[in-house]
C-alpha cells in the first residue's frame, strides 16, 4: 500500500474563528492508481493534495506513505521525501523563467547530490520523455503554455518519484495543449506511475480511474471506474 490516510482533519485557526478544512477523511491509495480529487471551492481538496504531499500537517489523524507514519517525521527527512519520492505540477507552472527547460528539469537532482553530467543526462532524458528533446535550451519565455507544462512534468519526474500529484495542470492551458497534458498523464499512468490530480473540470477527471469527491471536509463519493 502506497498511502494510507485514517482519519485526517484539519482546522485552521483565523483570529478567533476556526475553520474546519477537512473533518475526518480516510482512504486507500495502491500502487500504479490514477485518482482525481473533485469538489467545489472550499470542500478541502487542496488542503488535502498539501497534506498528501508533505506540505501541511494535519490536525489530527495519522497519514502513512509507503509505510512511515508522516506525523512523526523530522523536517530533514520530510524534505528528503518532498524532493526523492513526491513530484509536484501546478497550475501556475512555478518554473524559473531565466534559465533553460534543462537548467529547470535539473534543480530537484541538485539536492540529491549528482555529479553535474549525470544531473544533465537525467534532466535531458526526462523532458525527452515529454517530447521535448529538442527544446532543451528555449527559456519557459520562448516555450507555449503548454511545453511549459511539460518542462513541469519533467521537472516532477525526474528524481523517479514514488507519486505524481498535479493540482489543476491543465487550468491554465487551452483545450489542445490541456489534452497533450492528458495524454502524457495517461501514458505515465500506463508505465505504472501513481498520480494524484486535483480538478474541478468533470472531463479532466474523466482520465483519472478513480475519483474521490470531496465537500465540506468529508469525501462524499469514492467512484471507482473500469
Amino acid at each position: 500500500m502506497l498511502i494510507d490516510v485514517k482519519d485526517i482533519t484539519k482546522i485552521y485557526e483565523m483570529g478567533d474563528v476556526q475553520v474546519h478544512a477537512l473533518r475526518g477523511v480516510s482512504f486507500t491509495v495502491e500502487q500504479g492508481e490514477f485518482i482525481a480529487i473533485m469538489g467545489p471551492s472550499g470542500s478541502g481538496k487542496s488542503t488535502m493534495m498539501d497534506i498528501l504531499g508533505c506540505l501541511a500537517t494535519p490536525t489530527d489523524g495519522e497519514y502513512y506513505l509507503e509505510g512511515e507514519e508522516v506525523g512523526q517525521l523530522s523536517d530533514n527527512r520530510l524534505a528528503d521525501i518532498r524532493n526523492k519520492k513526491i513530484g509536484f505540477v501546478f497550475q501556475s507552472f512555478n518554473l524559473l523563467p531565466r534559465t533553460s527547460a534543462l537548467h529547470n528539469v535539473e534543480l530537484p537532482l541538485i539536492y540529491s547530490g549528482l555529479g553535474r553530467k549525470e544531473r544533465k543526462r537525467r534532466a535531458f532524458e526526462s523532458l525527452e520523455a515529454v517530447g521535448l528533446a529538442d527544446r532543451v535550451d528555449h527559456k519557459s519565455t520562448e516555450l507555449s503554455g503548454g511545453q511549459v507544462q511539460r518542462v513541469a512534468i519533467a521537472r516532477a519526474l525526474v528524481n523517479s518519484p514514488s507519486l505524481l500529484f498535479a493540482d489543476e495542470p491543465t487550468g491554465n492551458l487551452d483545450s489542445r495543449s490541456g489534452a497533450e497534458i492528458l495524454a502524457i498523464f495517461d501514458r505515465l499512468n500506463e508505465e505504472g506511475n501513481t498520480i494524484i490530480m486535483v480538478t474541478h473540470e468533470p472531463e479532466v477527471a474523466e482520465h483519472a480511474r478513480r475519483v474521490l469527491h470531496i465537500r465540506d471536509g468529508l469525501i462524499e463519493r469514492d467512484e471507482r471506474r473500469e
